[in-house]
């Protein structure tokens, strides 16, 4: 949402943004908000220690019953999947206001992959009045759930707009303790999705450390590690005497953008880097079932591996030791975005309050790409 509201800023005689955080997450909130400079106008601090979904949402409702009181907007804007952007929606549907929702139509159709992504795009869609897409195949979905085609933009992905801001900085990877080796490929990996939980990630640990084990002196594996119990006591007992696997903390946004970028490969569970890293020229593995993003993968830029030990090692295997597959991942062309979803969804909002004449152009991946 950060190039949203960056964009919105430009039209201070007409818009007015009121910035709402809810806290969640607050370490990787507070960096974000100082890379692109954004004061929010409410902190909800939401956040407690072991909170479960039913608190997300139930604080973030009650915390915006009082910013919708005193504020009145004319329109809520929510992104995403999250259980606060459901929440947000619904809070906008309880005061009559119109909803967009960027980021709308992603689907699994399967409520359980991922939870509860999956039923918070689908219930958020249900309360929207505008809806953002990023991709034909989410205009396709909203359409065969009935949302009227006006209400529907094809604007391609703010998250593209954010990493070709972010990775056109000058950034060096030493300030967060990341050494390049120049005679050595690097791997990203990151896996934390609840559906990874379990048997999936020890299951994608073992893969990684039986790849380290084959590649060592040609390949070094750098994993930020989730703050998740959970998922760091699986990784520090299956990867921590790996000793061409790093294993790191969770890295603010900028670091991450330009460890990408330093990628030879990655590997994630992530929906976000399914869509940054191909614009980076990134092939990706995507560690899960199932995904909301089928666009890179008929694009041949990112292909879905599962959590299966097998299969994990021998896709990345075939990636190291084979140049034309690797070669064709890595030149695939990104079908999320080209730079300008958050101008063109701004130019819908003023649309929408007849603030311009013309309905604005639609995102081409065909072209922009």
């Amino acid at each position: 949402m950060a190039p949203v509201i960056n964009e919105v800023e430009k039209y201070p005689d007409i818009l007015e943004p009121v910035i709402v955080v809810t806290g969640q997450h607050r370490q990787m909130l507070d960096q974000v908000l100082r890379i692109f400079d954004i004061d929010p106008d409410y902190d909800l601090g939401i956040m407690e220690e072991n909170q479960t979904i039913t608190s997300i949402v139930t604080k973030s409702l009650q915390g915006l019953e009082e910013v919708m009181l005193r504020e009145k907007p004319d329109m809520v804007l929510v992104q995403g999947d999250t259980s606060t952007t459901f929440a947000a929606g619904l809070a906008a549907y309880y005061f009559r206001t119109p909803l967009g929702h960027v980021e709308a139509g992603l689907r699994t159709f399967d409520k359980w992959r991922p939870y509860p992504e999956e039923m918070n795009r689908k219930l958020t869609t249900d309360l929207a009045d505008l809806h953002f897409a990023p991709t034909q195949t989410s205009v396709n979905n909203l359409l065969e759930e009935k949302v009227l085609r006006e209400r529907i933009y094809l604007t391609g992905n703010t998250v593209i707009d954010a990493l070709l801001v972010t990775s056109r900085r000058n950034f060096d990877l030493g300030k967060v303790g990341i050494k390049l080796n120049k005679d050595r490929k690097l791997i990203l990996v990151t896996a934390h999705r609840r559906e990874s939980l379990g048997v999936p990630l020890r299951n994608i640990c073992s893969a990684v450390k039986r790849l380290a084990e084959k590649f060592r002196g040609e390949i070094e594996f750098v994993i930020p590690v989730h703050k998740n119990p959970v998922v760091r006591n699986v990784v520090n007992e299956i990867l921590e005497d790996s000793d061409n696997v790093e294993l790191i903390e969770p890295l603010d946004y900028e670091a991450f953008v330009h460890l990408m970028k330093a990628s030879h490969l990655i590997l994630t569970d992530s929906g976000g880097v399914q869509e940054e890293a191909p614009s980076l020229g990134k092939p990706v593995l995507v560690l899960r079932e199932k995904t909301e993003r089928p666009e890179a993968i008929s694009a041949g830029a990112v292909k879905l591996v599962g959590m299966d030990e097998k299969v994990i090692f021998e896709e990345t295997n075939r990636l190291l030791t084979d140049p034309s597959a690797y070669e064709s991942m890595s030149r695939a062309i990104n079908p999320y975005g080209d730079g300008h979803a958050s101008e063109r969804i701004v130019e819908l909002i003023l649309y929408y309050f007849g603030a311009l004449d013309r309905r604005p152009g639609e995102f081409n991946a065909k072209v922009s790409s």
